[in-house]
């Protein structure tokens, strides 16, 4: 990998993590298209601790309260009804089925789940399961209705982007929305809820960092940058963007490079 595919690679993961188009799947098909080396599993799972610090940045005031108050709850009861202290709990909580399902299933994840029949498939299928959510959901429940119920099934919809092509964001904006809850405070939930995830996964990779059969070391920092930058405007948009749009245009999105990448790859013209 040379520093130009570093960046563009960097610009791909800042532009796709949070956009529920699913991060892992364009990485993995655009290095296909460009007759790019696969940059791996590992390459995927370190850049985004850039993306992550993207989150941690834009976020910052909600982590430390909330942080601050949980820790605070664990002697003082009062608090332990507050918004915040709770959140401490739901993200803690809501954490706890990927983290576990990543563990069981890495092989797979590392593996097989890497091919493009199957993230095309997802991009197409995810892409529909959100609009329908769009259609469905209420809309009405605000960051502040958020329960413990709540937190766990929109932590185990982000058990589903282990499979490349399903997307993390995607997922738990649909499981929020699913719920009720409006787009905004799904997407916000939805990135406060990213970070353990993320970051352990991130630092549980950095092991293959530089060794032989791991992402290089220069290259992976420069794309870790990069999408670091990328990804911090693309938090800001996708807030704006959820609080007076719909998410169809994802979906339209999603459907059509779903479909464009099957018929690649019916063609012969990229391989799986």
């Amino acid at each position: 990998m040379d520093v130009l595919q570093a960046i563009v690679l960097g610009i791909v993961q800042g532009l796709t993590e949070f956009l529920p188009i699913s991060s892992s799947a364009h990485l993995l098909i655009v290095p296909k298209l460009l007759d790019w080396p696969d940059p791996g599993a590992a390459f995927t799972a370190v850049i985004q601790l850039g993306t992550m610090l993207a989150v941690l940045l834009f976020f910052w005031r909600d982590i430390v309260r909330i942080s601050w108050a949980w820790l605070r709850s664990l002697r003082d009861k009062e608090l332990r009804g507050t918004l915040d202290a709770r959140m401490g709990w739901y993200i803690i909580l809501g954490t706890i089925p990927i983290s576990v399902a990543g563990l069981l299933f890495a092989d797979l994840i590392e593996g097989p789940a890497r091919n493009l029949w199957l993230n095309a498939s997802m991009l197409i299928v995810f892409g529909l399961i959100l609009l329908v959510a769009e259609q469905w959901g209420s809309k009405r429940k605000q960051i502040e209705d958020l329960t413990l119920k709540d937190g766990l099934i929109i932590g185990a919809w982000q058990m589903l982007p282990l499979i490349p092509g399903a997307s993390r964001s995607g997922s738990t904006l649909t499981g929020a929305m699913f719920l009720g809850y409006t787009r905004e405070a799904a997407a916000r939930y939805s990135f406060l809820l990213s970070i353990p995830a993320v970051v352990l996964s991130g630092i549980f990779e950095m092991r293959h960092v530089g060794d032989g059969g791991g992402p290089p070391l220069v290259p992976t920092i420069i794309c870790t940058v990069v999408s670091f930058i990328v990804g911090y405007a693309s938090i800001a948009w996708l807030l704006k963007w959820v609080a007076k749009h719909s998410t169809n245009i994802f979906v339209v999105y999603r459907v059509f490079a779903g479909s464009l990448l099957l018929t690649l790859l019916s063609l012969g013209v990229i391989t799986a």
